[in-house]
């Protein structure tokens, strides 16, 4: 049919993503051991030699399905997740303005059956889309603790004319 469209390369061969992602994003591969008892799997190891800063602060958080938490930004932090369950799109916009990848969107998928850890660099606004059918739970390694006082953290509501991406048929915010 005339109207039909071909798909675009998204994968190598090999299976490795070349959906360009902003400047300093970056995974860990981790590996879910499974056995007749249940599963196990390794969150954060710094002998991984994965992030320069050190493990300082750990907390979860959870969203439901259907639901978006964004968009947040830090100007001093990195996150640091770990999706532990549940399926999850997470949506970057680099605003950063020495950036080679500045007014980039991406998305990037994470889930419970290939577990990694993602880094956001401090200046890139992201949103959390439970994109399954349970409660997704996120485990954050940032790279400072939060100080209740003073928060680096940085709100924008989801229908924001200041980022080019528009989530449909959504429920939450920030």
């Amino acid at each position: 049919m005339e109207q039909s469209v071909r798909d675009v390369q998204t994968v190598l061969p090999s299976g490795q993503s070349i959906v360009p992602l902003p400047e300093g994003v970056n995974f860990k591969e981790v590996v879910t051991h499974v056995d007749d008892r249940g599963h196990v799997v390794e969150m954060y190891d710094p002998r991984w030699n994965w992030h320069p800063d050190p493990l300082v602060f750990v907390y979860a958080f959870t969203v439901r399905p259907g639901h978006v938490k964004g968009w947040g930004m830090h100007k001093v932090h990195e996150d640091r997740y770990f999706l532990m369950s549940g399926e999850m799109e997470l949506v970057l916009y680099d605003d950063r303005p020495d950036s080679s990848t500045k007014g980039m969107v991406s998305k990037i998928y994470l889930s419970e059956y290939n577990r990694r850890l993602v880094n956001i660099p401090a200046g890139i606004w992201h949103a959390d889309h439970n994109v399954g059918t349970k409660d997704a739970v996120m485990v954050n390694f940032p790279t400072i603790q939060y100080d209740h006082t003073n928060p680096d953290k940085y709100r924008l509501p989801l229908d924001t004319e200041l980022i080019p991406y528009k989530f449909e048929n959504i429920q939450g915010g920030w």
